[in-house]
């Protein structure tokens, strides 16, 4: 006989969750639950653990489909696994999996897939690929296998699911290159064959060498946004050239976000220490900037002029763990990291509301819901119009 979760008898902060999963809050008490959830990996792991046995109990009730209990015991044991960098992700993954899967019969039912509901909001699905020395385009899946062989038929790396692994570095007269892409509504993770990881947001492309030379620096090339744990090397300092930006380190942990599309590419210093300077300087120029765990740097490429202050790491960093937050920011870049989020279209007919700066935090939840959040809470209207979402 399915078994249920019997809610009432939560203790008071799980009984918050419940009440902020049933949209029974209001904006007051859904901003400081979502601040709630952010302030530590226990607060996170409890919400995510609620929020799955919330959704089988519902599901359960409606069709008599889902062992709530048996569900949330897996979903613990699963949660606990070990992590690949030791933070959020596998509660976020494997929360998010739990909902898809408990959750995608009833929309099914429910009619939420009819292609003839003129609001239904698509997310376009694009491939993450990988382009070869040779100029020759691989098709990645994230579900899927490959091998990266060499011009002499050697296999350098493998794929294995959502990463892409170099194996250990071997002799080169040459450096040879490949360039991973990976489209907007998408993530992907990469070792180098040094061992440094790199975790690739949304929109973003990354150029690096199959193997790095021996005595030779290490240089990778960016555009879009990716959190770097470079190994330790320091015969060969490690260099990130980012939009007319190199971020130099030996070994540490840092996030870059170098879109061409914004005025500015910033560096978030999570550990160690990194230098920065433009194009044509270096490290011992009277113009480059040395950061400490904690700084933000920023370049800006109108005047090339570069700045650091102390910010919050995890606002910044919390986009590997499928959230989304904004602080202080423009309604207009608040709708461009949506774009890149979920791969959707959104024309902004409100000039003077794009400049107007909001803060709010978003737990893997669906572009509807955070539509509607902005809608009631802060009376912005939109419709959908041709897969397109319009602010008016």
């Amino acid at each position: 006989m399915p078994i249920t979760m019997a809610f009432r008898f939560l203790p008071m902060k799980d009984q918050d969750i419940i009440a902020y999963l049933k949209g029974a809050v209001g904006p007051a008490e859904r901003n400081a639950m979502q601040d709630w959830i952010l302030e530590s990996d226990e607060n996170s792991k409890r919400f995510y653990q609620i929020k799955a046995a919330f959704v089988a109990s519902d599901l359960d009730k409606a069709h008599r489909m889902v062992d709530t209990e048996k569900g949330l015991t897996q979903f613990e044991e699963m949660a606990y696994s070990k992590t690949i960098y030791g933070r959020l992700v596998p509660y976020v993954k494997y929360a998010a999996i739990a909902i898809v899967l408990l959750g995608i019969g009833f929309l099914f039912q429910q009619g939420y897939f009819d292609g003839n509901d003129p609001n239904l909001l698509i997310p376009v699905d694009e491939a993450i690929t990988l382009e070869l020395d040779d100029g020759e385009i691989e098709v990645i899946s994230e579900d899927g296998n490959i091998q990266v062989v060499d011009k002499d038929g050697n296999v350098v790396g493998t794929q294995k699911g959502t990463q892409l692994i170099y194996e250990n570095e071997v002799s080169e007269a040459d450096l040879v290159y490949n360039t991973l892409t990976v489209p907007y509504g998408k993530r992907f993770d990469l070792r180098l064959s040094d061992g440094t990881s790199v975790y690739l947001n949304a929109g973003t492309k990354i150029k690096y060498p199959v193997t790095f030379l021996e005595g030779k620096q290490r240089q990778v090339f960016l555009t879009g946004e990716a959190y770097f744990d470079v190994a330790t090397d320091v015969e060969r300092p490690f260099i990130v050239n980012a939009e007319e930006l190199n971020v130099e380190v030996l070994g540490t942990e840092f996030n870059v976000s170098a879109y061409a599309e914004d005025e500015s590419t910033s560096v978030v210093l999570v550990e160690g220490s990194v230098g920065l300077y433009g194009d044509g300087a270096s490290l011992e120029n009277d113009t480059a900037i040395v950061l400490k765990p904690g700084d933000q740097g920023t370049f800006e490429r109108s005047n090339r002029s570069l700045s650091a202050k102390k910010v919050n790491t995890s606002i910044y960093t919390s986009w590997m763990n499928g959230e989304l937050v904004f602080r202080n920011m423009s309604f207009d870049n608040i709708l461009l990291k949506m774009e890149r989020h979920y791969n959707i279209q959104i024309t902004n007919q409100n000039k003077e509301l794009g400049q107007e700066r909001f803060n709010a935090s978003f737990l893997d939840q669906p572009i509807a819901d955070i539509l509607r959040y902005f809608n009631e809470t802060h009376e912005i209207e939109y419709h959908i119009e041709n897969n397109q979402v319009i602010i008016d």
